[in-house]
């Protein structure tokens, strides 16, 4: 009998604060934080494939993201 663990979905890393932004969807005012978004594919929880990879800055208070 052979078990294969397969993984796939959409990772995000946070990478520090961002800027000072008013949020289009909430329309607060706030520091936002940069994260690094990416979809993984991974094969016994070791991550194999990364692609579509993109930072954005997301509203600490509602979650809206830009890309920057």
């Amino acid at each position: 009998m052979v078990f294969l663990l397969l993984g796939f979905g959409t990772k995000r890393e946070h990478l520090g604060p961002g800027a000072t932004r008013t949020c289009p969807n909430c329309h607060t005012t706030s520091r936002w934080s940069r994260v690094r978004q990416y979809r993984q594919f991974s094969l016994f929880f070791v991550p194999v494939a990364r692609w579509k990879r993109r930072e954005l800055e997301v509203c600490g208070v509602c979650g809206a993201a830009v890309e920057v």
